[in-house]
């Protein structure tokens, strides 16, 4: 018995994941819930675990690969079985045009069935075994469609990638060409018979690339088998004194992110607003709760000037519950939300992500510490799973860990507003009728005035901005 495990659908509705680490090869053992490797989807990096026990049987993509939700990406054998080993018997090449035998794996007489996926369809393993031929790829090595007909035809005469196999004695036929629908429309568009392209991709799915060289001049024909499992992931090209450009593939978080901001920049129309605050007493605050942790059961917990700004911004927002809500574009409505999922914008190797705490506004603040804590630290590791990510409703972003004073953020996709939150550092400042040294920062709110208005918008802005002039706000506005 020999188990299948195909990508799942990681995140919502996600299609395609890319492959980053394999932490298994072939001829391991496995076990039920042990993750076997890492992907990237568009939204975070994660983990896989496999549902079986046996034995690694064939790793089906290379680490950099591009897979799509439902391909099978690895084979286990049951505990017995150990990885297919090479036949030591290769056959001589012979003049003459062999016959039909049990040794060709895929029988002219004997009906394929098709195994859906959920981008075209792929062909069914066979059964039969057969000793290894001079030609054929080596062990591990998906083949690609043409290959893996080759000897279908009645005679043993291959068959190439632009010919139909013939109905077999049951009625079944050879399964259509696999691409994915973008290619299939090119292809369309372009006027272009997919049976007559010659497959690249691995498993022999056909690329755009195909389909532009179907209708480009001939080239030679390529005969070498595909081997997916030692495809390098793309990588930017090395840079020497004399490169002028580098050319990065965008891809994974990176992608979604640019097309989440181009999409919510031009969707929701966007207003900010700013206030410049001395948060002297909050900065005292935050050095009394790191200095006596006990005291203010924030033990073990890290205690920062974010900790406190998300509690104002909070507090701002249970003061002005308008300020939290969601346009439904497709009903016309106003989605009001009576709980706060607190995004917080994490930079990472991978891109910008935004997480989110979940009802947090609900958590005390040693709660909404530990919450943050472990927010920043997964996110960091790169283990932030999709579900971390849905669902927010307010963000966060802190520019001024990077020595930036304030910007205008561009709103998440689907939420209300976003806090930016400039540098923190000594400025003159009136304080008392006399100009003396506080700590000064700049709070920018961006919203989407579709949603909020600016009376609503600076009502919210203040108030955070109140509580962080006059912390002890925080007892009495709550």
């Amino acid at each position: 018995m020999v188990y299948e495990f195909k990508l799942p659908d990681v995140g919502e509705g996600l299609t395609e994941a890319e492959i980053l680490k394999w932490y298994v090869a072939p001829g391991d053992v496995v076990a039920d819930g042990q993750v076997v490797c890492e992907v990237e989807t568009a939204k975070a990096a994660v983990e896989l675990p496999i549902p079986f026990d046996g034995v690694v049987r064939e790793l089906r993509f290379a680490e950099g690969a591009t897979v799509d939700v439902g391909q099978v990406i690895i084979t286990v054998g049951e505990g017995g079985e150990p990885a297919p080993e090479p036949s030591a018997e290769v056959a001589e090449p012979s003049a003459e045009v062999p016959e039909p035998s049990a040794e060709v794996a895929v029988e002219a007489d004997e009906p394929q069935g098709r195994q859906p996926v959920l981008v075209g369809y792929g062909v069914a393993e066979s059964s039969t075994k057969r000793r290894a031929r001079r030609g054929d790829p080596a062990p591990g090595v998906v083949p690609s469609l043409p290959q893996a007909l080759g000897s279908a035809r009645p005679g043993g005469t291959p068959i190439a990638p632009a010919e139909q196999l013939p109905t077999t004695a049951n009625g079944m036929t050879v399964p259509r060409p696999l691409a994915k629908p973008p290619v299939r429309k090119l292809a369309k568009d372009l006027g272009v018979d997919l049976a007559t392209v010659t497959p690249s991709g691995p498993d022999g799915i056909i690329t755009r690339e195909d389909v532009h060289a179907a209708v480009a001049p001939a080239p030679e024909p390529v005969v070498e088998a595909q081997v997916p499992v030692q495809e390098p992931a793309p990588v930017p090209a090395p840079v020497t004194p004399d490169t002028r450009e580098t050319r990065i593939p965008v891809k994974g978080v990176r992608k979604a992110t640019a097309q989440a901001m181009v999409g919510s920049a031009f969707t929701a129309p966007h207003v900010t607003e700013f206030v410049t605050v001395d948060v002297t007493r909050t900065m005292k605050l935050v050095e009394e709760l790191k200095g006596d942790p006990d005291k203010y059961g924030m033990q073990g917990l890290r205690v920062n000037p974010l900790l406190l700004v998300a509690k104002a911004l909070l507090v701002a927002i249970k003061r002005n519950p308008d300020v939290n809500a969601a346009w439904d574009e497709a009903n016309q409505e106003i989605v009001q939300k009576h709980y706060v999922n607190l995004g917080i914008a994490a930079a990472t190797p991978r891109g910008l992500i935004v997480p989110n705490i979940k009802d947090a506004h609900a958590k005390t603040l040693p709660q909404l510490a530990e919450a943050l804590g472990e927010l920043v630290s997964t996110a960091r590791e790169g283990k932030t799973s999709p579900a971390a990510m849905q669902g927010g409703t307010v963000t966060i972003t802190n520019v001024g860990v990077f020595g930036v004073d304030t910007g205008t953020p561009i709103l998440n996709p689907g939420e209300s507003a976003i806090l930016a939150v400039g540098a923190i550092k000594p400025q003159p400042w009136v304080h008392k009728g006399k100009v003396k040294p506080r700590q000064v920062t700049t709070l920018a709110l961006s919203f989407d005035h579709r949603l909020v208005d600016g009376e609503l918008g600076s009502k919210v802005l203040a108030d955070v901005a109140a509580i962080l002039e006059q912390p002890k706000r925080l007892i009495t506005w709550a």
